[in-house]
C-alpha cells in the first residue's frame, strides 16, 4: 500500500433499512505490517451515519499530527468536507470529525463503491459484518440488495428494447414526498446585488422561487415518459450561503398518487437554478449550477429512501 501520505485509510459504512440497525468499517495502514481492521455495531442508525463513524474511527486510530489519505464511497462524506456541502444533519458527528481533522492533515479520497477496490471492499465486508450484529444476524451473511436499485431491467423499455410507458394503472393511490437540492455558486459581488435587491431583472429569489414551483406543474410536458400528477403542494426554498459564494436551493413536492413525485422536485430545483443563472449572467458568466440531486423520497411500495440524513 503506497501513499503520498504516511497513513491510509480506507472507511466504509452500512445501513439496514436506513434508518435501522447498522455498522462502520476502517482499514487503516500506518506503513508497518498487516493494517488494523476496525469495525462497530449501532441498533438504530442511518448509512450516512455510519459513514461518518467509519471516518471517525478510523481517524481516531491515528496519532494527532499525522498525513492521512482517507479513502471512502460516500460523496456525502468526501464532499462536505472537500466542497463544503451544506451541514443539515448529524451534527455531532461532524464536530467530532472537524476536530480529528483540525490537528491532522488530512487528504480525502473518493472512490466508487463496489468496483473491485480490494480495501473499499474489505472496509465494506467489515460495516456489513457489524451490520449484521447489530440486526442479530450471521456476521457473515450478504447484505440485502440495496432499495436504490430494484428489479434487474429497466421499466421505461419493453421487452423488445422499445421506449415505454410505465403503465401504473394496477398501483395503489398512496401519499408521496420528495426533497431535492441543489445550488449556484456565484461570485461574491453576485450574491451581494441579489441580496441587496439591486439585479435590474428584479427580486432574483422571490421570481427563482416562483419558476421553480411551475416547473414542477409541468414537469411530465419536460420529461417525455413522466406520468402527470396532481400535486398537493410544492415548496420551493433559496438561501444565500455567504460563506460558500451560493444560493441553496431545496424544493419539496408532495401527491398523493400512484407513482413518485421525485421527478417533480428535481426539476423545481434545476428550473429555479436556470432562473437564478439567468436573472444575473449579465454580471457573472462564470456561475455554476452544481449537485443537483434527490436527497429524499417516502412512500410508495418501494419505500422511504434518505440520502443526506
Amino acid at each position: 500500500m503506497s501513499s503520498d501520505h504516511a497513513i491510509t485509510i480506507y472507511s466504509d459504512g452500512s445501513c439496514l433499512g436506513n434508518p435501522g440497525p447498522g455498522g462502520w468499517g476502517a482499514v487503516v495502514f500506518t506503513g508497518t505490517g498487516e493494517p488494523v481492521r476496525l469495525s462497530g455495531p449501532e441498533k438504530q442508525t442511518t448509512n450516512n451515519r455510519m459513514e461518518l463513524m467509519a471516518a471517525i474511527k478510523g481517524l481516531e486510530a491515528t496519532p494527532a499530527g499525522s498525513a492521512v489519505t482517507l479513502h471512502s464511497d460516500s460523496s456525502y462524506l468526501v464532499n462536505t468536507m472537500t466542497r463544503n456541502w451544506k451541514r443539515r444533519v448529524n451534527h455531532d458527528l461532524w464536530d467530532r470529525l472537524d476536530s480529528l481533522a483540525q490537528v491532522r492533515q488530512v487528504a480525502w479520497h473518493w472512490v466508487r463503491g463496489h468496483a473491485g477496490d480490494r480495501w473499499n471492499e474489505e472496509a465494506d465486508r467489515l460495516a456489513v459484518s457489524a451490520m449484521n450484529v447489530a440486526a442479530n444476524r450471521n456476521p457473515g451473511d450478504k447484505p440485502d440488495p440495496p432499495d436504490l436499485i430494484k428489479g434487474d431491467s429497466l421499466t421505461h423499455l419493453d421487452e423488445h428494447g422499445r421506449v415505454t410507458m410505465v403503465d401504473v394503472g394496477g398501483k395503489p393511490t398512496t401519499d408521496r414526498e420528495a426533497v431535492a437540492r441543489g445550488h449556484v455558486t456565484v461570485l461574491p459581488e453576485t450574491l451581494r446585488l441579489i441580496q441587496e435587491g439591486l439585479m435590474k431583472k428584479g427580486d432574483v429569489l422571490t421570481i427563482a422561487q416562483l419558476a421553480g414551483i411551475m416547473g414542477a406543474k409541468r414537469t411530465s410536458e419536460l420529461i417525455p415518459l413522466c406520468h402527470p400528477l396532481p400535486l398537493n403542494q410544492v415548496n420551493v426554498d433559496l438561501e444565500l450561503d455567504q460563506a460558500n459564494n451560493r444560493i441553496e436551493i431545496t424544493a419539496t413536492a408532495r401527491t398523493s398518487a400512484k407513482t413518485g413525485v421525485e421527478m417533480e422536485a428535481l426539476t423545481a430545483v434545476s428550473v429555479a437554478a436556470l432562473t437564478v443563472y439567468d436573472m444575473c449572467k449579465a454580471v457573472d458568466r462564470g456561475m455554476r449550477i452544481e449537485s443537483v440531486r434527490l436527497v429524499k423520497k417516502t412512500g410508495g411500495q418501494s419505500g422511504d429512501i434518505n440520502l443526506e440524513d
